[in-house]
């Protein structure tokens, strides 16, 4: 029989070895989580058994102004407005498809890449929009070398129905071959931040191509649709952990298509504007006029599909486009993203006039109350999942 003595050395021993054992335990489990850690991708789906998660932080989102993309007295002012307003949750950047691509193949993104490291620091979020569309005929829209006769000179005029003067320009989408050089724009684009945790999405403008001040055929027109879609496709494909986006507004006639496509591939419904009493957007089909207006889609895919309204200037001046409405509240604005169009993000022009009005509004407390800013957080079912 052991002596008292003998008992308490035994457990002495042991109690040593059981300690030697969980601090080796730990020191291997530690090390293991280190390796994994160094050898694991910069890519979302580390976070998820999912590889086709998508990044999803919905709710309020600014737009700056493109004049405003490298300005650094304006981009401090904007940060310092992230900052005191929680329901900010990043901003949106507007680039004309001449911003990236210098020539050929030679692309440009260091701006972005500045601007995603600012909000990375700061623990907000980018979203892009490629332009192909301008609303100045000064600005460069697409590279130079888009400007012959291979591409068709890559772009057209366009004006408001009803006068002769350019508006803008728009690109000859019609056209295979670019249609295929903004693929590869994308696909470039994909490669570079899809992986990226901050970087929340990536869009192009409107779908409505103006009144082109050059006659097109009936063929062209309908293969500037048709490309639309491919380009968008390859988007999902180039981004399939980032939300991809299509602003789309008219023509009426081929909505229906258009946007139903859109769902099907897991793209995000957007708009160019929010006019709570435009008539043509709010449109209700009848048996004489089966082309319903834009606005009854969000809510017949809500919960399908990311929903992603804009409010640019004329949204803050009035509910309708010719000024006949009346001036709405961002109170009002808010309202019908939200119930109406059911907004998962909003995304809020940031003009100097209305901006108090705005950050207002975002730091009441059903703003600041959840992450989403009381926009709906659901995961769209066109998304296999989502993760944050």
């Amino acid at each position: 029989m052991k002596t008292n003595d003998q008992l308490l050395a035994i457990n002495s021993v042991t109690h040593a070895n059981n300690t030697r054992i969980k601090q080796t335990h730990i020191l291997i489990t530690t090390l293991m989580f280190i390796v994994s850690m160094v050898l694991a991708p910069l890519n979302v789906s580390a976070a998820t058994t999912d590889p086709t998660a998508v990044k999803w932080h919905p709710g309020h989102y600014y737009t700056i102004m493109s004049w405003g993309n490298n300005n650094s007295k304006y981009l401090s002012e904007v940060y310092s407005e992230l900052k005191a307003t929680p329901a900010l949750r990043g901003i949106q950047m507007r680039y004309l498809w001449a911003d990236l691509e210098k020539s050929k193949g030679v692309y440009d993104f260091s701006s972005i890449d500045k601007r995603l490291a600012e909000l990375t620091a700061r623990n907000k979020r980018l979203v892009i929009q490629v332009q192909t569309k301008s609303f100045d005929p000064n600005w460069k829209l697409v590279p130079d070398y888009l400007k012959s006769a291979a591409f068709e000179n890559g772009q057209f005029p366009f004006s408001d129905y009803g006068s002769t003067t350019i508006r803008g320009y728009n690109i000859k989408l019609w056209n295979p071959q670019v249609r295929d050089r903004l693929i590869a724009l994308f696909k470039v684009l994909g490669a570079r931040y899809n992986s990226h945790p901050n970087f929340e999405g990536i869009g192009m403008i409107e779908s409505a191509m103006g009144q082109p001040l050059e006659p097109i055929s009936s063929a062209q027109a309908d293969e500037f649709y048709v490309n639309m879609i491919q380009v968008n496709q390859k988007m999902r494909l180039f981004f399939p952990n980032t939300m991809t986006i299509q602003e789309v507004n008219y023509p009426r006639p081929v909505l229906n298509s258009l946007v139903t496509q859109l769902r099907d591939m897991g793209a995000t419904l957007s708009g160019p504007d929010t006019f709570q009493d435009e008539k043509s957007l709010n449109f209700k089909a009848t048996q004489y006029d089966p082309y319903q207006g834009i606005y009854n889609y969000y809510s017949d895919f809500s919960g399908m599909m990311a929903m992603a309204p804009q409010v640019m200037r004329k949204n803050y001046e009035n509910t309708r486009n010719d000024g006949t409405g009346y001036a709405p509240t961002v109170s009002d604005i808010l309202v019908f993203a939200r119930d109406t169009l059911h907004a998962n993000y909003i995304f809020w022009s940031r003009i100097p006039e209305y901006n108090d009005q705005v950050l207002e509004v975002l730091n009441w407390v059903e703003q600041r109350s959840d992450p989403a800013g009381g926009l709906n957080p659901v995961c769209p079912t066109a998304y296999s999942s989502c993760t944050d």
